[in-house]
């Protein structure tokens, strides 16, 4: 079986170590690959950084800071201070020294004319994830928050409202510029057209998935896939299980709940992306022409996520 999944940062890294350990673990899963969002990219200080990939890539590989949920574990800052005591913006934004290792040959090999999937596919012979990772796009595309800033509305890199601002300032719009002309990265519609089985990790449905779907090509390839698509919610209750989607779902007119980011997705015999949709133990949702299954959602460890992922397999009738 291989597995095709959409996924953002934090919240997708932790998905898709469960599904890598329900592959490993007794599952049929003969390859699974990661769609990931690159709408949070940046480039600071002169290089290259890529905060979703990243988080996947460091995450899988067992290097990332479990306390502070980003970087990597047993981290220096000794580059950030200097740049503070040199006054160099962005203060706000910092870059760790082994982190800055990464971006380092990101940049070089950008700027050698390297496209981002053959970089992350270097990247990833230092580390060993199990999990074959694509950027959503080789395209540059970055998300940018509308908000009212100093009197005047203004768009702000998603990284500064993220950040900087701790999405404390009322989104009002997100704009992924140059999404116009990106098209899927290599390799994209390839996992999605031979998948067995699609899923839609419960990541950020604004920032993340929305922003992976509206890559020219990418939602016409789930729509039309042979494969079933279940989708798992980023939603308990009324809150995000990780992150700020409370804060951008209002943005774009969804209901914070499972059932809000469900419509939202929508039926793919209607239209939408979903055949299949899990919310957690206690939710409801009704939506038309998608298959509902309550059932435990948060990710407390590998176990419980791979029982997750066990439960999205059964729903597809796989």
């Amino acid at each position: 079986m291989r597995i095709t999944v959409l996924a953002g940062g934090i919240g997708g890294a932790k998905f898709l170590q469960g599904v890598r350990h329900w592959a490993t673990t007794g599952g049929r899963a003969d390859e699974v690959t990661a769609i990931v969002n690159t709408g949070d990219d940046v480039t600071m200080h002169g290089l290259r950084i890529c905060p979703d990939l990243d988080s996947v890539m460091y995450t899988l590989a067992g290097a990332a800071d479990q306390e502070r949920g980003w970087g990597r574990a047993e981290e220096s800052w000794r580059i950030k201070d200097e740049l503070a005591v040199y006054g160099a913006e962005p203060t706000w934004f910092g870059l760790g020294d082994l982190d800055i290792a990464t971006h380092l040959v990101r940049t070089q090999m950008l700027a050698a004319g390297y496209p981002l999937s053959d970089v992350t596919a270097a990247l990833l012979q230092r580390w060993h994830t199990g999990v074959r990772l694509l950027p959503m796009t080789d395209d540059r595309c970055e998300t940018h928050v509308v908000v009212e800033l100093d009197g005047a509305r203004k768009a702000i890199h998603f990284q500064e409202w993220w950040v900087r601002y701790r999405a404390k300032l009322p989104a009002l719009a997100f704009v992924q510029v140059g999404l116009d002309t990106a098209v899927a990265g290599a390799g994209v519609l390839e996992s999605l057209d031979e998948a067995d089985l699609i899923l839609i990790a419960p990541s950020n449905p604004v920032v993340s998935v929305d922003t992976i779907l509206n890559v020219a090509g990418i939602r016409e390839a789930v729509q039309n896939a042979s494969a079933p698509v279940v989708g798992l919610s980023p939603i308990i209750g009324t809150a995000p299980v990780r992150g700020m989607a409370d804060s951008c779902l209002p943005a774009i007119g969804v209901e914070t709940s499972a059932e809000g980011v469900g419509r939202h997705y929508g039926a793919r015999s209607s239209g939408g992306v979903l055949d299949a949709w899990l919310v957690h133990t206690g939710d409801t949702a009704e939506i038309d022409g998608v298959t509902v299954l309550a059932r435990q959602l948060l990710m407390s460890d590998d176990d419980v996520t791979a029982g997750m992922v066990a439960d999205a397999v059964r729903v597809a009738g796989l």
